[in-house]
């Protein structure tokens, strides 16, 4: 059973409470300074101010964080701060005073259209329309994978997906007779279809509970992993750790009412999950 703890307050008040090395994974998506709604949170700070606070709290997760743990950042961008995901990951890694090693770099894909081998064409998942002359919708957003060395071991087919070709399972030495292979760095989740935001999805810029379960298994600690997200929202990262049987949850969250929607969803049963 998942031992959770949920914080309300700054994760940047909180994090100093949580012991050295005391976290295995952490998945998290900070606000990314492009104006949006939130209820507790400025989001429109000038970019060196929004880098330097960045940087104290990934200081923070960097502390807590074992020696063989990763850290999945997920950032999107907008058309008018096209850079910002590159630059808070380079602020991350760059320079003497670097804190992480940026060891894979994953896209996640919320909308797609694939053309098939018989030609047709299907398109599938969630992408908000952009009304523009010059830029085009914007259907991904980045999962940064950052760890102290650069040399985290992973389960790359705890994460994995069945070989399509069949034929190639044992062709291949390296597949050990298992259908499944390396998922490889771009991950289509789409969003669940939802009818009200305000009563299905009530956070502005939540990611979905799969997002989270991906990086739970490609970490591969399993059920003895131990997760934190500073950055808690509305919780979808604790039901995913609630799904995956992990160890240990612990959350931060400073909104009120979006924490009291995290525990309101953590606490259903798994058959009354709220979205």
């Amino acid at each position: 059973m998942l031992s959770s703890v949920l914080h309300h307050g700054d994760c940047l008040k909180v994090l100093p409470t949580l012991p050295d090395g005391s976290v295995d994974l952490v998945v998290t998506s900070p606000p990314y300074n492009l104006g949006i709604n939130y209820r507790s949170f400025d989001d429109t700070a000038g970019r060196a101010e929004f880098i330097e606070w960045c940087k104290s709290w990934a200081a923070e997760v960097k502390r807590v964080l074992a020696d063989d743990g990763s850290f999945f950042l997920n950032v999107g961008a907008a058309p008018a701060n096209p850079l910002m995901p590159h630059q808070i990951v380079l602020a991350f890694t760059e320079g003497p005073d670097a804190l992480f090693v940026l060891q894979n770099t994953f896209h996640w894909i919320k909308s797609i259209t694939v053309e098939t081998r018989r030609g047709e064409q299907i398109s599938a998942g969630h992408f908000k329309p952009i009304n523009s002359q010059r830029f085009v919708n914007d259907c991904h957003e980045y999962i940064f994978h950052l760890t102290k060395s650069g040399d985290v071991k992973l389960d790359r087919r705890g994460a994995g997906v069945p070989y399509q070709d069949k034929s190639n399972i044992a062709r291949w030495g390296h597949t050990g007779g298992v259908d499944k292979r390396c998922r490889g760095n771009t991950w289509f989740i789409p969003y669940d279809t939802i009818v009200s935001r305000d009563k299905e999805r009530p956070h502005p810029a939540s990611f979905p509970i799969a997002l989270v379960e991906q990086c739970i298994r490609l970490h591969g600690k399993g059920t003895e992993s131990r997760v934190l997200d500073p950055f808690l929202g509305i919780g979808s990262s604790a039901i995913a750790a609630k799904r995956q049987g992990v160890k240990e949850f612990t959350g931060i969250e400073m909104d009120d009412y979006y924490l009291s929607v995290a525990r309101e969803r953590l606490d259903a049963p798994a058959e009354q999950e709220l979205f």
